[in-house]
C-alpha cells in the first residue's frame, strides 16, 4: 500500500512539476539552467553523461538502459544567487544604474523523469525540465538612465523531451529523442526619459532533438556521451513603447537561436567503494549573434526610430568536472566535486542584465536507500559557485563604445559585478518492476 501511493505520487510529480517553474539567475553559461539533477549536484556534474541516476538522461538519453523495469525521478532545486554591483562611473544617475545590493532572484527549479523498460534491449522515457531561466530587476529611482542595459528581464522555458533507447548488447547502448521547447520572456526597454520605459513581452515554441550513447569497454568503466540539439525558438509578443516618436508599438516576433551542447561523462569504479567521476561539456552559445526584432509585416521593429536587436555576440562556453562517490554501505553513497566553467559572455559584450563571468562550482552531497522501502532513493546535493569579479563597461563611458550594447546609450556606466550563488537540490527516485539481480557463479572444474 505505502509502496503504491508513493509511486502516484512521483509518477504525479514528474507529469506536473514542470508547471511549478519559476525563472531563476542563470547558474550556467549565458541564461542556461544546469540544474537538472540531485545526484549530479553533489558532484558537480563530474561523470553525469554516464549515468548513476535516472535524471542522467537530460545530458545523455542512452543512460535509461541503466534502469530495469520502471523508473521515476522528480528533483526540486533551491537557487539562492547574491549580485552586488560596484560603481566607477556613472552618468545621469548612478542610484538607478545599479544599485548596489544583492541583484539576484531566489528560485526554485523543478525537474521530471521516467522511463519504462519494454523489454530486454527497448527502454523507452520522457524528461520534463527548465534548461534556461533569468529572473533579473533592478529598482527604478529617479531618473531611469540605466533602462537600456537594467531594469527587469525574465525567461522561463517548459522543455518536453520524449525518448526512445536501445540496448545493442551489454557494452554499447544508443538513444534518440525529440524536444519540443515553449519559452515565456519580458524585457523592459528603456525610452530615454524617466520614468519612460516601454516593454517587449512573449512566448513561443521551438523543436529540436537529443541522441546518446554509453559504452561499457569493462565491467567497472562506463562512458556516455550526449547530445542535445539547437533550437530557433520562435517568440511571438507584444511591443509596448506608449507615446515615444517613431517607434512601432504592437505586434512583434523574433527568432532566438538557443545553443547546441555536448556532453561527455566518465564513471571509473576503483575498488569496490569508489568510483572515480569526470566530464567535460561544451555548449554552443556562438550561434546566438545578433537578433533582430520584427514587426508583423516583416519590417525591423523600432524604438525612437532605431531598429530594436538583441546583439547577444556571445561565444562557445566549455565546463569541466571532476568529482568521486564512495559507498559507505548498502544505504548511504557520498560524492564530492569541483568544476570550472568558461563562460560564453566575454568582456565586451556583457552586461548588466547578465554579469556573467568564468565561475568555479564546490560541491557535495549523498543518496540514502532507506531499507524499509525498496527501490527507493533519495539525492541531496548542494553547490557552492564563486563567479569571477565581472567588469562592466556600457554606454558613453571611455573605451564602452566597443560593447554592442552601448548603440544609443548616452549615458555611462564604469563598474564590476561580484556574484556568488548557493543551491540545494533533492530528489526522490523510485525504481519497481525491476529484474532481480542474478549474481553469476564461477564454473567449478
Amino acid at each position: 500500500m505505502l509502496r503504491g501511493r508513493i509511486k502516484s505520487i512521483l509518477l504525479g510529480c514528474t507529469s506536473l512539476g514542470v508547471l511549478l517553474v519559476t525563472a531563476a539567475a542563470a547558474n550556467a553559461g549565458g541564461f542556461a539552467l544546469r540544474e537538472q539533477s540531485a545526484y549530479g549536484q553533489g558532484s558537480s556534474f563530474a561523470g553525469i553523461a554516464a549515468g548513476g541516476a535516472l535524471s542522467s538522461m537530460f545530458w545523455n538519453p542512452a543512460t535509461i538502459t541503466q534502469f530495469n523495469g520502471k523508473t521515476v525521478e522528480q528533483v526540486i532545486t533551491g537557487i539562492m544567487p547574491y549580485s552586488s554591483n560596484s560603481i566607477t562611473t556613472a552618468t545621469g544617475s548612478s542610484s538607478t544604474f545599479g544599485t548596489p545590493g544583492n541583484q539576484g532572484m531566489d528560485a526554485l527549479v523543478p525537474a521530471g523523469y521516467s522511463s519504462w523498460q519494454v523489454n530486454e534491449k527497448l527502454w523507452v522515457g520522457m524528461s520534463v525540465n527548465a534548461p534556461f531561466g533569468l529572473g533579473v530587476h533592478f529598482p527604478q529611482v529617479n531618473a531611469a538612465s540605466s533602462g537600456a542595459s537594467g531594469n527587469s528581464a525574465k525567461v522561463e522555458t517548459y522543455n518536453f523531451a520524449p525518448t526512445v533507447a536501445y540496448k545493442i548488447n551489454d557494452m554499447i547502448s544508443v538513444a534518440v529523442g525529440l524536444q519540443a521547447q515553449y519559452l515565456k520572456a519580458s524585457y523592459d526597454i528603456y525610452l530615454g526619459a524617466a520614468p519612460s520605459i516601454g516593454s517587449l513581452n512573449g512566448a513561443g515554441w521551438g523543436f529540436g532533438w537529443t541522441a546518446g550513447v554509453t559504452l561499457t569497454p569493462l565491467p567497472k568503466t562506463t562512458i556516455g556521451i550526449g547530445y542535445r540539439s539547437a533550437i530557433d525558438q520562435k517568440v511571438n509578443g507584444n511591443l509596448v513603447t506608449n507615446t515615444t516618436p517613431f517607434s512601432t508599438p504592437g505586434s512583434v516576433n523574433l527568432t532566438l537561436p538557443l545553443p547546441d551542447m555536448v556532453t561527455v561523462g566518465l564513471r571509473q569504479g576503483i575498488g569496490d567503494r569508489f568510483t572515480l567521476l569526470a566530464g567535460i561539456e561544451w555548449s554552443g552559445w556562438s550561434r546566438i549573434g545578433r537578433v533582430p526584432v520584427w514587426q508583423g509585416n516583416g519590417a525591423a521593429a523600432t524604438v525612437g526610430g532605431a531598429a530594436l536587436a538583441f546583439p547577444f555576440n556571445y561565444r562557445d562556453g566549455w565546463y569541466y568536472s571532476l568529482g568521486g562517490e564512495y559507498k559507505l554501505d548498502s544505504a548511504w553513497t557520498v560524492r564530492a566535486g569541483i568544476a570550472f566553467e568558461r563562460t560564453p559572455i566575454s568582456d565586451d559584450v556583457r552586461t548588466i542584465r547578465i554579469p556573467d563571468n568564468d565561475r568555479m562550482w564546490y560541491s557535495v552531497g549523498a543518496s540514502y536507500k532507506p531499507a524499509a522501502i525498496k527501490g527507493m532513493t533519495f539525492d541531496l546535493g548542494y553547490s557552492f559557485i564563486d563567479v569571477k569579479t565581472a567588469s562592466l563597461c556600457l554606454g558613453a563611458a571611455v573605451g564602452c563604445a566597443s560593447n554592442p550594447w552601448s548603440s544609443g546609450l548616452g549615458a555611462a556606466y564604469l563598474g564590476s559585478v561580484k556574484s556568488t550563488i548557493n543551491i540545494i537540490s533533492i530528489s526522490a527516485r523510485y525504481q519497481w518492476d525491476a529484474d532481480p539481480v542474478v549474481v553469476k557463479q564461477a564454473y567449478a572444474k
